[in-house]
């Protein structure tokens, strides 16, 4: 969702029935910290720099994530 939705009255209403994880993730994709640091660790694994799952451990450890699978 482009950033300029971010205040429409729509998407204020769509939040605030949203459940805990749903509003977790809704604050970390609207983070330019969290934003900068996915997009670099997706960087890291396209250069082979690192193996997928290393870079997401350390991704998640981060900002605190539990991946569900």
């Amino acid at each position: 969702m482009p950033t300029e939705y971010w205040r429409s009255p729509e998407t204020i209403d769509r939040l605030n029935r949203l459940e805990r994880p749903g509003f977790a993730a809704e604050f970390l994709r609207r983070n330019v910290h969290y934003r900068n640091d996915f997009a670099r660790t997706q960087r890291l694994v396209a250069r082979a720099s690192v193996d997928a799952e290393t870079a997401l451990v350390g991704l998640a450890r981060r900002w605190g994530l539990r991946f569900r699978s």
